[in-house]
Order: C-alpha cells, then sequence, then structure tokens
C-alpha cells in the first residue's frame, strides 16, 4: 500500500527543535509532579490531567483536519489509547509516589531501548549498527547525568513495586511510540493523538473518578492549579501531539532517544532555580548524548532519503 505522506528525506531544524521544547515539557513536569503529590493523590493529578487535555485535543484535530476513523483504525486508537494514556500515565504518576525521582530519571533510559527493541520485533523499524551505537551513547550519557549509584532499592519512598511501575510506564510508552508509526500513514497526526485520548482517555478517568468525586474544586490551592495546568497544557497537548508529529516525520526511536535529555533539563533547572553548578562529569554526559542523537538522526536520514 502507497503511504498516506511523504517521510522528510532528512529530520530537519523544526523536528529536532520540536523535540528540544517536548523535553522541556517533560523536565518540567517531572518537577511539578512531584510538588503536587505532596498535597494531592496521584489519581486526582492524572484525572485532571486527561479531564482538561482530551477535550482540547478532540477540538484542535476537529477543527484542523475533519477526519473521522474507521472501524479499523478506531481498533489501532484504542490500543495507542490504552498504552499511552492509560497504562502510560497511571504506572508513572503511581510510579513516582511510590519511589524517587532519581530512580524515576534512572530508569527512564531504558525508554529508548525499549523502542528499538520493539521496533525491530514487531517489523516496524529496522536496526543498524548506527542507531544502536546511538542509543547506546545517549544511555550512557543520561547515566553519567543522573549518576546510577545513587539508585535506591529499599527506604520510606522507594521500593520494588515503585520501580516496577516506572519500568511499566517506559515500556508502555516505548510501544505507544513505535505503533504510532502503522497508523500515521493513514491518518493526520492530530486526528491520531486525539483518537488516543479518545479512548485512553475515559479509563483514565473511570479510575480516578473516586477521588474525582471526593475533591472539592475550592479546596485545591491556586498553586496546585496551575501546576495541574502546566501539566495538562505542556507536558500533555504540547508534548503528545509534539512527539506524534515528530514521529510522522522522522523515527520512534529518534523520539524516544530525545527522553535522554531530560537530565539534562533538570540539571538545568537546579542550576537556574536552585544554585547548582554543572561539572566536567554532567558536561562529558551531555556530549555522549547529543553524539547518541545525532548517530540515530543519520540513520533515520538514510532510512527515509530517497
Amino acid at each position: 500500500m502507497q503511504p498516506a505522506f511523504t517521510p522528510a528525506p532528512k529530520p530537519g531544524p523544526a523536528v529536532h527543535g520540536a523535540l528540544l521544547l517536548v523535553q522541556l515539557a517533560f523536565g518540567g513536569f517531572h518537577v511539578v509532579a512531584k510538588a503536587l503529590l505532596a498535597g494531592m493523590a496521584p489519581m486526582l493529578v492524572v484525572g485532571l490531567r486527561v479531564l482538561i487535555a482530551t477535550p482540547l485535543l478532540v477540538v484542535i484535530a476537529w477543527r484542523k483536519d475533519r477526519t473521522l476513523p474507521s472501524a479499523r483504525d478506531w481498533a489501532w486508537l484504542a490500543l495507542l489509547g490504552g498504552l499511552g494514556v492509560t497504562a502510560n500515565q497511571i504506572l508513572f504518576i503511581e510510579g513516582l509516589q511510590h519511589t524517587t525521582a532519581s530512580n524515576a530519571s534512572i530508569l527512564m533510559t531504558c525508554l529508548p531501548v525499549f523502542a528499538v527493541a520493539a521496533g525491530a520485533l514487531l517489523g516496524i523499524e529496522s536496526v543498524g549498527p548506527r542507531r544502536l551505537l546511538g542509543i547506546g551513547l545517549a544511555v550512557a550519557g543520561a547515566l553519567v547525568m543522573v549518576h546510577p549509584g545513587s539508585f535506591e532499592t529499599a527506604g520510606p519512598t522507594t521500593g520494588t513495586l515503585g520501580n516496577l511501575l516506572i519500568l511499566g510506564n517506559c515500556l508502555s510508552y516505548a510501544l505507544f511510540l513505535v505503533l504510532q508509526r502503522p497508523i500515521l500513514r493513514r491518518l493526520p497526526w492530530r486526528t491520531v493523538i486525539a483518537g488516543s485520548f479518545l479512548c485512553g482517555g475515559p479509563l483514565v478517568l473511570a479510575a480516578s473518578l473516586p477521588t474525582l468525586a471526593a475533591t472539592d474544586p475550592a479546596s485545591i490551592p491556586v498553586a496546585s492549579w496551575m501546576g495541574v495546568l502546566y501539566i495538562a497544557l505542556f507536558a500533555t497537548v504540547f508534548a503528545y501531539a509534539a512527539n506524534t508529529w515528530a514521529v510522522r516525520r522522522s523515527s520512534p526511536a529518534l523520539v524516544a532517544a530525545y527522553g535522554m535529555l531530560q537530565p539534562v533539563v533538570t540539571a538545568g533547572l537546579a542550576m537556574a532555580f536552585l544554585g547548582e553548578k554543572l561539572g566536567w562529569v554532567e558536561g562529558a554526559g551531555f556530549a555522549l548524548i547529543v553524539a547518541g542523537l545525532w548517530q540515530v538522526s543519520a540513520q533515520t536520514w538514510r532510512e527515509t532519503g530517497r
């Protein structure tokens, strides 16, 4: 079958710029979410996130695309919604509640590994030596940044459960990125992300309904509402949409590999707001990540170029 779109011969500056902004949004999300969890139940945060983001994504898709998916496409969108919305969001927020932010950062380095493995096993993407080298460099750089020696397996806020939930989150989001590739040949990217939330969002709302029903909106402080809006608008509507747009124009492996920049974002936030300084170790980690992204991007160019 002829694909519904012509892939770009090489991920251009717009793709790289969008993915950089996504990592800024997700990096801020980790900080904001951890702060919100000090006073809000995890399922309340997730429920409000989906409640705000889903209608916005649907309205944007309908205004721009005016596309109704077929029954076959709805089945695929339901799978994407279950992976990228329901499982991904619930596993992450519950995992963050039961482990440390450091543990979560270290475990997130599994994301591009899972994405490359899933793409190869499902026959959706080829895996060449250059891509493997790039992923290895990016993961190594991220591990240098997050100091894996700080990983905890026991303690008042850590444990096997939280770490396993974060790993499950990485796997579900990796599959979500990889499995977008086939349907993006048939549907516009806005419709794909909106349909995913329309299918996966109700399951999140059903799981969070008891918490939502028991919460008086007036009891939530203004600062917490600002945090929720940040998560819904920037770390959800923008970040999910931009990632899907980038998958359409590049590769799930490249999109996942960009996630390794999140420790850099965290370090930058620490410098800006906490007065922390970066040393040569962090600089070396950043250099490895950039080298890895360049390698993955170069293979994507050869795969999509004509």
